[in-house]
């Protein structure tokens, strides 16, 4: 487990997975996110990295649906985004839960590393927990568009595309 030192943000890291996570990425990441996103310095979260059979519980419990996914996100208050002079309340923001194991499977077939896909994911989730979405078209654009900005601008190059079934 880590959490962010240093700085009021409580974000928790825990890496059940049994695969090889890099924690450090993970948290850099998500504080970088939340504060391009003017999340509330006080926010809550928590990255959980499981393995395949416990990301089928987790699917099958809560959506339904058969098999491992990559990620799921499990909001707590509702926050949203917020602005630099309006940042977004205190409060819990939520889970996002990644298989790395689903994740290396895509990176592969995508063609770029699983650490990149992990990344990827991480924000993916985020976004979530934050109220995007992308069922319809327009959302899908959106929320594809701002996923892509956060992790180029984190990483310094071009994100890779997401994988899509």
């Amino acid at each position: 487990m880590r959490t962010l030192g240093g700085a009021p943000m409580a974000i928790e890291i825990v890496n059940e997975s049994g695969a090889e996570v890099d924690e450090e990425s993970l948290l850099a990441l998500s504080r970088s996110v939340l504060e391009s996103l003017h999340v509330h310095p006080g926010a809550e979260l928590s990255v959980v990295c499981v393995d395949e059979a416990a990301m089928e519980q987790l699917h099958l419990e809560w959506m339904d649906l058969p098999d491992a996914t990559d990620v799921m996100s499990f909001p707590m208050d509702e926050l949203r985004p917020g602005t630099a002079e309006d940042p977004s309340p205190e409060g819990l923001l939520g889970d996002v839960v990644i298989c790395p194991q689903v994740a290396a499977v895509q990176a592969a077939r995508s063609g770029h590393s699983a650490a990149d896909e992990v990344l990827l994911l991480l924000v993916h989730g985020l976004l979530h927990l934050l109220g995007f979405d992308h069922e319809e078209p327009e959302e899908k654009n959106e929320m594809f568009a701002l996923q892509r900005q956060l992790l180029s601008d984190f990483l310094g190059r071009p994100a890779p595309d997401p994988t899509e079934d």
